[in-house]
């Protein structure tokens, strides 16, 4: 399993999110992984086994997601800075997005 997953849920329409680009990029701004949310909204498979200590952005492309559903938002991007702490580098981290057209959540889960 990837040290890094991550599910987006669309709560304007109570549903998951598919089809949603998703970046994982390190401090210095290199692509580590990329990924694509599913039916369910989820990438369960996102980047390597484990993350080094340090500073993690999560880039969802939300633009195109509420764009197909014909709905102008007002992120066309949600970028979600993460630290990985030194003493949890070996630990799971799940991000799950919670997503409208006009306002997000995050939160780390399990």
């Amino acid at each position: 399993m990837s040290h890094l997953t991550t599910h987006v849920l669309d709560t304007t329409h109570g549903r998951p999110a598919p089809g949603i680009a998703v970046t994982l990029t390190d401090a210095a701004g290199n692509v580590v992984a990329r990924g694509t949310t599913d039916d369910d909204g989820r990438i369960g498979d996102l980047g390597p086994e484990r993350l080094a200590a340090g500073d993690w952005t999560l880039s969802f492309a939300t633009g195109p997601y509420w764009s197909g559903l014909g709905i102008v938002a007002f992120h066309p991007r949600v970028d979600v800075v993460l630290t990985v702490p030194e003493a949890q580098s070996d630990a799971h981290l799940h991000v799950p997005l919670l997503l409208s057209p006009f306002a997000y959540s995050t939160y780390r889960g399990s």
